[in-house]
């Protein structure tokens, strides 16, 4: 079995805590939680710019691993409030198309941030075969 430990990729900030950004282990990845925190640890103030922020953590994590939102096989999301989840819909629909990945979402108590969001992935190179 082949397994890699991911920290941290060119992009992210340095993980606050004990744990790997991602784990590879035989061709999948399998990412922490992603917040809307930048790398300087700055964050939008509304839903929406979490979300987008987020997402966009989650791609660049993904393309410095070798993978890609294209090649999303499960996402968990955890939002803070229900009411979140019709601009959640259309904006995770916007950022995924076609290529919709099987989903669970719940609502939980999150410190500080309105999202949180990790994902099982397939390497390119693997999935491509």
């Amino acid at each position: 079995m082949s397994i890699r430990r991911v920290r941290t990729v060119d992009g992210l900030g340095q993980p606050v805590g004990a744990f790997s950004q991602a784990v590879i282990a035989n061709g999948v990845v399998y990412t922490s939680g992603q917040i809307p925190a930048g790398a300087d640890g700055s964050m939008p103030a509304d839903f929406d710019g979490q979300l987008e922020a987020t997402l966009e953590n989650l791609r660049t994590l993904l393309d410095g691993v070798g993978s890609g939102i294209d090649h999303v096989v499960k996402v968990n999301g955890y939002l803070t409030d229900a009411a979140q989840l019709e601009s959640y819909n259309r904006i995770y629909t916007r950022w995924f198309g076609d290529h919709l990945p099987a989903r669970t979402t719940v609502c939980v108590e999150l410190w500080g941030v309105a999202l949180e969001l990790e994902c099982v992935a397939l390497l390119k190179e693997e999935s491509d075969a």
